[in-house]
């Protein structure tokens, strides 16, 4: 033992001389994962949102975008990366370091895809770490307004007289809009043929023009073109009537009871992100959630923030994951590419 060991150990063993060392590496950690937290922002941050600009997903995350950047006092940008119903995007930031730099603006396919596409490329679980969800949004079952019927039931009836002559509209295979109609065909026993777009808005241009007869998309992107009689609202998802189409009933109301499921948002970045950047993340996006003009521009999009801790978000995020998979499985729903 040198006079140094002595002075610091004078009576103690290796392993106690061990634990020294160990204890002032992991106080190292801590300090330098405190420094690079109050230095964060370093470099600009990247919000790599996984569909086309100019999309609802697209506009929401260029406004978090630039509230993010007033909070963090730093520079925040969108980058759009399309492809397999948000895969491509959500590839890429798993692959991504793990410093906060780049950041995933995600919805409802982040959990619905690799539920029916084994070659997803990603694990929304285990590849990435949740920071908080940003906002949720009632689904709407529309028809084309030319459909002869008037209501839930009335459909229903109609495609079951109608078995494989009718179709629906999705914004992408795999997508909510997909898997939330094969729920609904798998409770009601009706057949109806499944026509993927890439992108909500084609999808809803082809149900205007009568291409197909019914869609589940979101009410934000549907919201347009009901008020202005282009499509019929037949019901929506949740526990209780929107405020934003307060004549439309809810899929409970309209007989199916039981069911639910919602268009949602939130922002992660790849796994393994120091905790206390997570943290300042995660601060920035609670306090912009918190912020009245914030709040007002999503209300009109008919969403509702839902702000959440990590650990919540994580939470959520698995347990929608499970509920996709089971439903795959339970309709042998599995995508090739």
């Amino acid at each position: 033992m040198t006079d140094f060991d002595s002075a610091f150990f004078p009576s103690s063993t290796a392993a106690s001389r061990r634990q020294f060392l160990q204890a002032a590496a992991a106080g190292s950690v801590v300090l330098t994962l405190g420094a690079q937290a109050s230095t964060y922002p370093q470099q600009t941050v990247r919000i790599v949102v996984p569909f086309a600009a100019g999309a609802g997903t697209d506009a929401m995350g260029r406004l978090l975008a630039q509230k993010l950047a007033e909070v963090l006092g730093g520079s925040v940008v969108v980058e759009n990366r399309t492809g397999a119903s948000g895969a491509i995007g959500s590839q890429f930031v798993a692959q991504s370091a793990a410093d906060g730099h780049t950041l995933l603006l995600v919805a409802a396919p982040f959990t619905t895809v690799p539920a029916v596409l084994p070659s997803a490329g990603y694990d929304p679980v285990g590849s990435f770490a949740p920071i908080s969800m940003v906002a949720q949004g009632p689904l709407l079952w529309a028809s084309n307004k030319d459909l002869p019927v008037n209501n839930l039931a009335e459909l229903i009836t109609y495609a079951k007289t109608r078995p494989g002559q009718l179709n629906y509209g999705s914004a992408g295979a795999g997508g909510i809009n997909h898997l939330v109609l094969e729920q609904l065909k798998a409770r009601k026993g009706i057949s109806i043929v499944h026509i993927p777009y890439r992108g909500i808005a084609p999808a809803i241009t082809d149900l205007i023009g009568g291409q197909t007869q019914m869609m589940f998309p979101g009410l934000a992107a549907a919201l347009p073109h009901i008020r202005s009689g282009r499509i019929r609202a037949l019901a929506v998802t949740g526990t209780k009537r929107h405020p934003q189409v307060k004549d439309i009933p809810t899929l409970e109301e309209a007989g199916l009871k039981g069911f639910d499921a919602q268009q949602w948002y939130g922002v992660v970045g790849p796994a393994n992100m120091p905790a206390p950047i997570v943290k300042v993340l995660n601060d920035a996006m609670l306090n912009v959630l918190s912020q009245p003009d914030f709040k007002e521009k999503l209300s009109s999009e008919a969403v509702e923030l839902m702000p959440m801790k990590p650990a919540e978000f994580a939470a959520y995020m698995k347990a929608d994951l499970a509920r996709w998979t089971q439903l795959a499985k339970a309709r042998n729903i599995q995508l090739d590419s």
